[in-house]
This record gives structure tokens, C-alpha cells and sequence, in this order.
């Protein structure tokens, strides 16, 4: 517990404390007990320092610190302004469209994984489905994925001279007739590929909102 909130304080003196024991922490000048901050007054009275004085203690400063610091109160129509209104899809396809992705199938599992890292980017960022590919966006398209047969193809809305690729994994595709927005295409053929292909995929969704950005 000595990182923990209750075993925390404020001194002078933390040097010389050490390891000490805490009665000698307590009782040596300028130790606990002369201690004119308000945040180590209840350790003035303590003869022993264990785990249960470190919870009550813990408790104490959670209550207090709620007290200080209260959640700021709005009324319901300044809190509506600030919500996130969902966007509504225009597709009428979903992802039983989509042959490779049927239940069962590895490319399915390998997309379900996908999905899950990409919307957890942001909660701005949006899913839908069409005919031959899924999009994913926040103002429009940051990448597009085509389910295959054997892994997905994904169209990252970059220029190609704008990504980091260290491992050269993706593939110049400017003025390449392709399903998809942006001029970079990428593969993912396994599970083990997706912590590298999502560094790609981020780059491309940190480009939009960057571009979104309005400068004050």
C-alpha cells in the first residue's frame, strides 16, 4: 500500500525519515506531530501506521477531496448543447453482407478485432457498412476495409509520402483503381499484424482530426 492515497503526504524531511519507524517520523522535530500542514493532522495522534490507518486515512482525504472539489453542477439544457449526437448511417448494408465475414469465418475474427481497436480510438469515430467495403470515420473516411477471402485490405486516407512505415508494409495505390479513400493500402493477414497496422491506421485518423483543428 505505499503508493496508495492514504500512505501519501507533504514533508521536509523525507530524506531523513528513510524507513524509519513511524513513531520516530512522529516525534522528531519537525516530524508529524509539529507538522503545521492541515493534510498530516490526523497523524498526530497515531502511535502505529498499519494498513487499516491507511485506508480510514485514504477515506478521510477521498471525502474531503469530494467536498473541495466538487463535479461541476449544469443545468440539463447546457449539458444537451455538449452531447454527441450520433450519426446516422445512409447505408442499408450490414455486415451479413459481407461474405468474408460471415460467423465462424477467420477473416471474421480477425475483423472483430479490427472493429474493436479501431472504434476505440475515439468515441467520435463511426462504422458503415456498403456493398464492398466498411468505413470508418469521424468527419469523413480515415480508412476503408475490404474483407477478403484471406485477411482484410485496408485504404488509409493518406498521401503516401505522409505515413511512417518503418516496415514498409504499405503499398502506394495513387491513381490505382481501388474500393476505398487514400492513396495508401495495407494488408492485415493475421492476428500478430494488427498491433503494427493500427500505428498506420492512427497516423491516418490523427490526420483528420488535426485537419479539423480550428486555430484560435
Amino acid at each position: 500500500m505505499a503508493h496508495t492515497l492514504g500512505n501519501l503526504t507533504l514533508t521536509g524531511y523525507n530524506a531523513e525519515y528513510g524507513d524509519r519507524p513511524f513513531v520516530e517520523k512522529r516525534d522528531r522535530k519537525g516530524g508529524f506531530r509539529e507538522s503545521p500542514l492541515r493534510v498530516n493532522e490526523g497523524l498526530r495522534g497515531l502511535d502505529t501506521w498499519n494498513a487499516d490507518e491507511i485506508r480510514a486515512r485514504a477515506e478521510r482525504m477521498a471525502d474531503k477531496a469530494i467536498e473541495i472539489w466538487g463535479r461541476p453542477s449544469l443545468p440539463a439544457e447546457s449539458l444537451a448543447a455538449y452531447e454527441t449526437k450520433p450519426v446516422e448511417s445512409t447505408s442499408a448494408y450490414t455486415i451479413d453482407d459481407h461474405k468474408h465475414l460471415a460467423d465462424g469465418l477467420a477473416t471474421r475474427t480477425l475483423f472483430d478485432r479490427f472493429r474493436q481497436e479501431v472504434l476505440s480510438l475515439d468515441p467520435c469515430v463511426t462504422e458503415e457498412f456498403w456493398k464492398l467495403y466498411v468505413a470508418y470515420k469521424a468527419e469523413t473516411n480515415f480508412v476503408d476495409v475490404v474483407p477478403q477471402a484471406k485477411g482484410l485490405r485496408l485504404t488509409l486516407n493518406l498521401q503516401f509520402h505522409e505515413l511512417n512505415d518503418p516496415q514498409c508494409r504499405a503499398k502506394d495505390v495513387t491513381n490505382l483503381g481501388r474500393w476505398g479513400n487514400g492513396d495508401v493500402e495495407v494488408r492485415i493477414a493475421a492476428p500478430e499484424d494488427l498491433p503494427y497496422v493500427m500505428s498506420l491506421v492512427r497516423q491516418a485518423f490523427e490526420k483528420q482530426m488535426a485537419d479539423g483543428e480550428i486555430a484560435v
